[in-house]
Protein backbone atom coordinates (compact mmCIF):
# COMPACT_ATOMS: atom_id res chain seq x y z
CA UNK A 1 0.00 0.00 0.00
CA UNK A 2 1.37 3.51 -1.15
CA UNK A 3 1.26 5.88 2.02
CA UNK A 4 -0.31 8.79 1.87
CA UNK A 5 2.39 11.90 1.79
CA UNK A 6 -0.51 14.38 3.07
CA UNK A 7 -1.63 12.43 5.78
CA UNK A 8 1.92 11.58 7.03
CA UNK A 9 2.89 15.04 6.82
CA UNK A 10 -0.18 15.99 8.96
CA UNK A 11 0.47 13.36 11.22
CA UNK A 12 4.02 14.43 11.94
CA UNK A 13 3.10 18.06 12.25
CA UNK A 14 0.46 16.91 15.12
CA UNK A 15 3.19 14.95 16.66
CA UNK A 16 5.55 17.73 17.09
CA UNK A 17 3.28 19.80 18.97
CA UNK A 18 2.49 17.06 21.69
CA UNK A 19 4.52 17.54 25.09
CA UNK A 20 7.28 15.09 24.21
CA UNK A 21 7.35 16.14 20.46
CA UNK A 22 5.83 12.82 19.35
CA UNK A 23 8.72 10.89 20.91
CA UNK A 24 8.46 8.36 23.57
CA UNK A 25 9.69 9.11 26.90
CA UNK A 26 12.15 6.96 28.87
CA UNK A 27 13.43 7.29 32.21
CA UNK A 28 16.18 10.05 33.24
CA UNK A 29 18.29 10.60 36.47
CA UNK A 30 16.71 12.61 38.50
CA UNK A 31 17.72 16.45 37.79
CA UNK A 32 16.44 19.65 40.32
CA UNK A 33 14.10 21.68 38.78
CA UNK A 34 12.08 24.22 39.27
CA UNK A 35 7.98 23.53 38.32
CA UNK A 36 6.87 26.65 36.23
CA UNK A 37 3.32 26.73 36.40
CA UNK A 38 2.40 25.19 39.88
CA UNK A 39 0.51 27.20 42.53
CA UNK A 40 -3.04 25.69 42.17
CA UNK A 41 -5.38 24.19 44.57
CA UNK A 42 -6.78 20.46 43.89
CA UNK A 43 -9.49 18.81 46.25
CA UNK A 44 -9.89 15.17 45.78
CA UNK A 45 -12.94 14.19 47.83
CA UNK A 46 -15.56 11.24 47.46
CA UNK A 47 -17.13 8.12 48.27
CA UNK A 48 -15.05 6.32 46.20
CA UNK A 49 -11.77 4.57 46.93
CA UNK A 50 -8.26 6.02 45.66
CA UNK A 51 -8.36 9.71 46.82
CA UNK A 52 -5.07 9.25 48.92
CA UNK A 53 -3.74 7.09 45.56
CA UNK A 54 -4.27 9.43 43.06
CA UNK A 55 -2.65 12.21 45.11
CA UNK A 56 0.26 10.37 45.48
CA UNK A 57 0.57 9.60 42.19
CA UNK A 58 0.77 12.26 41.37
CA UNK A 59 3.52 13.32 43.81
CA UNK A 60 5.93 10.56 42.36
CA UNK A 61 5.42 12.57 39.37
CA UNK A 62 6.09 16.01 40.55
CA UNK A 63 9.15 14.47 42.23
CA UNK A 64 10.46 12.63 39.68
CA UNK A 65 10.83 15.87 37.39
CA UNK A 66 13.00 17.26 40.30
CA UNK A 67 10.17 18.76 42.43
CA UNK A 68 9.67 18.70 46.23
CA UNK A 69 7.12 17.24 47.53
CA UNK A 70 5.43 17.15 51.61
CA UNK A 71 2.66 15.08 52.49
CA UNK A 72 1.33 15.61 55.52
CA UNK A 73 -1.43 13.25 56.68
CA UNK A 74 -4.61 14.44 59.19
CA UNK A 75 -6.52 10.73 59.51
CA UNK A 76 -4.49 8.06 58.19
CA UNK A 77 -4.23 6.03 61.36
CA UNK A 78 -5.24 2.80 60.14
CA UNK A 79 -7.60 -0.03 61.48
CA UNK A 80 -7.18 -3.68 63.59
CA UNK A 81 -7.15 -4.85 59.67
CA UNK A 82 -3.97 -2.95 59.19
CA UNK A 83 -0.17 -3.22 59.45
CA UNK A 84 1.71 -0.78 61.16
CA UNK A 85 3.95 -0.38 58.04
CA UNK A 86 2.50 1.21 54.76
CA UNK A 87 3.36 0.25 51.25
CA UNK A 88 3.26 4.18 50.94
CA UNK A 89 5.42 4.93 53.64
CA UNK A 90 8.47 2.40 52.31
CA UNK A 91 8.38 3.52 48.54
CA UNK A 92 8.51 7.28 50.10
CA UNK A 93 10.90 6.28 51.78
CA UNK A 94 13.03 5.23 48.59
CA UNK A 95 12.13 8.34 46.66
CA UNK A 96 14.28 11.25 46.33
CA UNK A 97 11.81 14.43 46.37
CA UNK A 98 9.25 13.33 48.24
CA UNK A 99 8.75 13.09 52.21
CA UNK A 100 5.93 12.42 54.67
CA UNK A 101 4.30 12.70 57.95
CA UNK A 102 1.84 11.70 60.14
CA UNK A 103 -0.30 13.38 62.26
CA UNK A 104 -3.25 10.58 62.53
CA UNK A 105 -4.28 8.56 65.36
CA UNK A 106 -4.80 5.33 65.21
CA UNK A 107 -8.24 3.91 64.33
CA UNK A 108 -10.95 5.92 62.83
CA UNK A 109 -12.78 8.52 64.26
CA UNK A 110 -16.63 7.73 64.49
CA UNK A 111 -16.05 3.87 63.99
CA UNK A 112 -15.96 2.67 68.25
CA UNK A 113 -13.25 0.78 67.09
CA UNK A 114 -11.70 1.61 70.56
CA UNK A 115 -9.87 4.26 70.42
CA UNK A 116 -10.20 7.83 71.89
CA UNK A 117 -12.39 10.42 70.27
CA UNK A 118 -10.77 13.03 71.80
CA UNK A 119 -7.19 12.32 70.86
CA UNK A 120 -8.42 11.77 67.30
CA UNK A 121 -9.63 15.49 67.35
CA UNK A 122 -6.47 16.45 69.31
CA UNK A 123 -4.35 14.90 66.51
CA UNK A 124 -6.17 16.47 63.87
CA UNK A 125 -5.87 20.05 65.69
CA UNK A 126 -1.83 19.04 65.78
CA UNK A 127 -1.66 19.04 61.68
CA UNK A 128 -3.46 21.52 61.29
CA UNK A 129 -0.76 23.61 63.75
CA UNK A 130 1.68 21.68 61.12
CA UNK A 131 0.09 22.74 58.49
CA UNK A 132 0.15 26.60 59.34
CA UNK A 133 4.03 26.06 60.59
CA UNK A 134 4.72 24.86 57.16
CA UNK A 135 3.08 27.41 55.09
CA UNK A 136 4.50 30.35 57.27
CA UNK A 137 7.81 28.97 57.01
CA UNK A 138 8.09 29.87 53.21
CA UNK A 139 7.77 32.51 50.66
CA UNK A 140 6.82 32.68 47.47
CA UNK A 141 10.78 33.58 46.03
CA UNK A 142 11.97 30.30 48.12
CA UNK A 143 9.52 28.03 45.81
CA UNK A 144 10.57 30.21 42.74
CA UNK A 145 14.10 28.03 42.84
CA UNK A 146 15.26 24.57 43.22
CA UNK A 147 15.14 22.90 46.31
CA UNK A 148 17.14 19.93 47.70
CA UNK A 149 15.34 16.53 47.28
CA UNK A 150 15.75 15.54 50.71
CA UNK A 151 15.74 19.10 52.62
CA UNK A 152 14.02 19.51 55.27
CA UNK A 153 10.26 20.58 53.95
CA UNK A 154 10.75 24.15 56.36
CA UNK A 155 13.28 24.69 53.97
CA UNK A 156 10.54 24.56 51.28
CA UNK A 157 8.68 22.28 48.74
CA UNK A 158 6.81 22.87 46.20
CA UNK A 159 3.87 21.07 46.18
CA UNK A 160 2.35 19.91 49.66
CA UNK A 161 -0.54 17.49 50.34
CA UNK A 162 -2.51 17.90 53.35
CA UNK A 163 -4.06 14.08 52.77
CA UNK A 164 -7.60 13.55 54.49
CA UNK A 165 -7.37 17.29 55.72
CA UNK A 166 -11.54 17.29 54.36
CA UNK A 167 -12.59 14.18 55.98
CA UNK A 168 -11.40 16.02 59.31
CA UNK A 169 -12.92 18.88 58.66
CA UNK A 170 -15.96 16.94 57.77
CA UNK A 171 -15.96 15.41 61.12
CA UNK A 172 -15.88 18.80 63.01
CA UNK A 173 -12.36 17.27 64.11
CA UNK A 174 -11.21 20.92 62.70
CA UNK A 175 -13.55 23.79 61.32
CA UNK A 176 -13.74 24.14 58.05
CA UNK A 177 -12.84 28.03 57.88
CA UNK A 178 -9.20 26.63 59.20
CA UNK A 179 -9.12 25.32 55.83
CA UNK A 180 -10.01 27.92 53.92
CA UNK A 181 -7.38 29.41 56.01
CA UNK A 182 -4.50 27.66 54.74
CA UNK A 183 -5.54 28.08 50.95
CA UNK A 184 -5.62 31.83 51.51
CA UNK A 185 -2.09 31.70 53.46
CA UNK A 186 -0.61 29.45 50.32
CA UNK A 187 2.03 31.01 48.57
CA UNK A 188 1.44 32.04 45.01
CA UNK A 189 3.71 29.21 43.81
CA UNK A 190 2.54 26.15 45.54
CA UNK A 191 0.81 23.58 44.49
CA UNK A 192 -1.59 22.87 47.30
CA UNK A 193 -3.88 19.46 47.39
CA UNK A 194 -6.52 18.78 49.79
CA UNK A 195 -7.62 15.00 50.03
CA UNK A 196 -10.68 13.20 51.85
CA UNK A 197 -14.14 13.21 52.97
CA UNK A 198 -17.31 11.85 51.67
CA UNK A 199 -19.55 14.43 51.93
CA UNK A 200 -18.56 17.67 49.00
CA UNK A 201 -16.57 20.23 50.37
CA UNK A 202 -18.36 22.94 49.56
CA UNK A 203 -16.53 25.68 51.69
CA UNK A 204 -13.29 24.81 49.20
CA UNK A 205 -14.91 25.07 45.67
CA UNK A 206 -14.56 29.30 45.69
CA UNK A 207 -11.46 28.81 46.34
CA UNK A 208 -10.18 25.61 44.60
CA UNK A 209 -8.82 25.24 40.39
CA UNK A 210 -9.31 21.56 40.39
CA UNK A 211 -12.00 19.28 42.56
CA UNK A 212 -12.35 15.68 41.61
CA UNK A 213 -15.55 13.49 43.26
CA UNK A 214 -14.13 9.74 43.68
CA UNK A 215 -17.36 7.96 42.83
CA UNK A 216 -18.14 4.42 44.22
CA UNK A 217 -19.82 1.92 42.23
CA UNK A 218 -18.79 -1.34 44.15
CA UNK A 219 -16.22 -1.77 46.50
CA UNK A 220 -15.28 -4.89 47.81
CA UNK A 221 -15.69 -4.26 51.70
CA UNK A 222 -19.50 -4.64 50.49
CA UNK A 223 -18.98 -8.43 50.10
CA UNK A 224 -16.89 -8.94 53.05
CA UNK A 225 -13.13 -8.12 52.11
CA UNK A 226 -10.72 -6.62 54.87
CA UNK A 227 -8.26 -4.04 53.48
CA UNK A 228 -5.24 -5.71 51.56
CA UNK A 229 -1.75 -5.36 51.23
CA UNK A 230 -0.60 -3.43 48.81
CA UNK A 231 -3.86 -2.54 47.89
CA UNK A 232 -5.14 -0.35 50.67
CA UNK A 233 -2.22 0.07 52.52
Amino acid sequence: MTEDPIHSADESEASSRTPGGGVTPKAEDIELATPEEFGLVQVWWGEGKGKTTAALGMGFRAAGHGYRVHVLQFMKGGASSVEDVRGEYNAIGAMPGISYENSGHYGWHGLRDGTDEDDHAARARGGLERARELLASWDDPDLESVLPLNGPPEDGVHMLMLDEILYAANRDLISPDAVVNLIEAKPERLELVLTGGHEKPTYVYDHADLVTNVRKEKHPFEAGHRARKGTEY
